[in-house]
């Protein structure tokens, strides 16, 4: 019975094992350190406290910046204020010819 446990736990230590891959990273003492009392305190491997580490940062580093934020609103309050230099007639008929032009199959010639 012993030996079917040990078959057991190796199974599921390989199996956690394939989806991963192995890196060699440098870090400073202070670091690992953290990274050591982290895992430690959480009763998790290290590699898992690495893991949920960068997925924090990467959620983190796809919002904006409040500077950029502040850009953006800027740049959209500036386009609202902008007076149109094409009537919506204009406009609304340049949109059914590239609908028109679209269903055809696209330019047949370069644009100019």
């Amino acid at each position: 019975m012993g030996s079917t446990l040990a078959c057991h736990a190796h199974e599921a230590v390989w199996y956690y094992c394939l989806g991963m891959v192995k890196v060699t990273f440098s870090l400073d003492e202070a670091t690992v350190g953290r990274i050591r009392r982290t895992a430690d305190r959480l009763g998790k491997a290290q590699s898992h406290v690495v893991r949920e580490a960068v997925a924090d940062y990467a959620a983190r580093a796809d919002r904006l910046s409040e500077r950029e934020r502040l850009r953006i609103l800027e740049v959209l309050e500036r386009v609202r204020r902008a007076h149109p230099t094409r009537s919506t007639e204009e406009v609304d008929a340049e949109i059914q010819s590239v609908r028109a032009a679209r269903r055809r199959g696209g330019r047949r010639h370069r644009a100019s």
